[in-house]
C-alpha cells in the first residue's frame, strides 16, 4: 500500500444491515470500505490484495469466524498474513476473547457498539501497522535512518515495523504482537511487570486484557523462539514478569 493511499477496509459479516452500517460508518469517516458475507468471498479479496484491515464477525450463520481468522494469518495464498484483525462479535464470554485473540486477531469489540468507539480502535489498528493515509508522515519528507534492534538471528526495524530473519527476510507480526515486541526490545535485560506490558500495548486505546499478555508472548515465542518451550529470548521470571534477552545464554 502506498503511503498516500487511503486505507481500505474489508468487512465480513452475513447480515445485510450490518454490513450495510458498517460500510456507511467506515466511508463516512474518509476510509474505504468492502463487505462481503461469507469466508469464500473474503479470501478472494484479499488475494486480490490493498486491503489495510479485516473487521470479521465472529458468528457467522454457515461459517467459524475464528477458523477464518485463522485461516488468514496461516495462509500461504499471497495476500498480507500480518493484516490487523477486528473481532466483532455478539457475546461476552471472555473465553470467546482469549480464543479470538489466540488466533491472531489484533482488537474485539462487542456488538452492539459505540460507532465511535470502533472508528477509533480501527484507526488504532492502522496506525499500529503504519496504513494510515501518508503513515503520518508528509510524502515529501526525506526517508529517516532506520532505528534497529537485533537479538540472535533477528533484526526488529522501528522504522518499517517488520522483524526480518538472518537472511532478511520478513517474519510476519500483528501490530498487537510488534508492540509487544517493540516494548521489550526497548527495554531489554530489564524485567517488566505484567502491568508494565499491558500499558506498553493500551497506549493505542485497544481493548487489553490481563489474559492478553499470555496469548500474545505464546505466539511470540513461536516465532523467534528456536525451541518456544525452553525460550532463549523471552524469560518468564516468576512472580514477577519477563525479561528481555538480547544475547541468549547471557543473564
Amino acid at each position: 500500500m502506498t503511503t498516500n493511499a487511503v486505507p481500505h477496509i474489508l468487512i465480513v459479516d452475513d447480515e445485510v444491515d450490518m454490513r450495510e452500517l458498517l460500510c456507511d460508518l467506515v466511508e463516512s469517516n474518509g476510509l474505504r470500505a468492502t463487505a462481503v458475507a461469507d469466508g469464500a468471498t473474503m479470501r478472494a479479496e484479499l488475494a486480490n490484495g490493498g486491503y489495510a484491515l479485516l473487521i470479521l464477525d465472529l458468528r457467522l450463520r454457515r461459517e467459524d469466524g475464528l477458523a477464518l481468522a485463522r485461516s488468514v494469518r496461516e495462509s500461504a495464498e499471497g495476500w498480507d498474513a500480518a493484516i490487523p484483525i477486528m473481532i466483532l462479535t455478539g457475546k461476552g464470554d471472555e473465553t470467546d476473547r482469549i480464543l479470538g485473540l489466540e488466533l491472531a486477531a489484533d482488537d474485539y469489540l462487542m456488538k452492539p457498539f459505540n460507532p465511535r468507539e470502533l472508528l477509533a480502535r480501527v484507526r488504532a489498528l492502522l496506525r499500529r501497522a503504519g496504513r494510515e493515509p501518508n503513515g503520518g508522515r508528509k510524502a515529501e519528507a526525506a526517508p529517516a535512518a532506520h532505528e534497529t534492534a537485533r537479538f540472535g538471528d533477528w533484526t526488529l526495524d522501528f522504522t518499517d515495523r517488520v522483524l526480518r530473519d538472518r537472511n532478511n527476510q520478513p517474519c510476519p507480526l500483528t501490530p498487537s504482537e510488534f508492540a509487544l515486541l517493540e516494548a521489550f526490545c526497548r527495554n531489554a535485560n530489564r524485567v517488566l511487570t505484567r502491568d508494565q506490558l499491558l500499558e506498553q500495548l493500551r497506549r493505542d486505546h485497544s481493548e487489553v486484557f490481563d489474559r492478553m499478555i499470555d496469548v500474545l508472548i505464546l505466539r511470540l515465542r513461536r516465532k523467534i523462539e528456536r525451541n518456544p518451550t525452553h525460550p532463549e529470548f523471552i524469560r518468564t521470571e516468576r512472580g514477577i514478569g519477563y525479561l528481555f534477552c538480547l544475547q541468549p545464554g547471557h543473564p
